[in-house]
């Protein structure tokens, strides 16, 4: 979806350890990180990344234990639209350059409050071409 990435952060598994997988990454010029059992964070960014996931995952399942899975796209949402710290932009906005719209924004808003001046004046362009 995102391309080819730089770095794999993994586990030992014989899956990733294999000479195909290690192969194929290194002709596809992917460098390979390893994680241990006693220490699974192989850089600081996946260690956070985990702690926020965790701690979200934990507030959105709290109640709902049984239905887990169906929360998952949710989460997902979630974690990509809120801005980070250090950037102040959404994972979302960084890969594709737009806000993802929310639930909120498809809310019909009524006229009275604040028309868009550039909104009606295309408007009133479109049906002048249609004329």
């Amino acid at each position: 979806m995102h391309g080819i990435p730089r770095p794999i952060v993994s586990d030992r598994d014989t899956k990733f350890l294999s000479h195909f997988w290690v192969t194929l990454w290194k002709k596809l010029g992917t460098k390979l990180k390893y994680s241990t059992t006693c220490h699974p964070q192989t850089d600081a960014q996946t260690e956070v990344t985990d702690r926020t996931l965790g701690a979200l995952l934990k507030a959105l399942i709290k109640s709902n234990s049984k239905a887990w899975d169906l929360i998952l796209p949710h989460a997902r949402f979630t974690y990509n639209k809120a801005p980070n710290k250090t950037t102040n932009l959404s994972p979302f906005k960084i890969v594709y350059g737009v806000e993802p719209l929310s639930p909120l924004d498809l809310v019909l808003r009524s006229m009275a409050e604040n028309p868009s001046v550039e909104a009606s004046k295309r408007v009133e362009e479109i049906k002048f071409l249609h004329e």
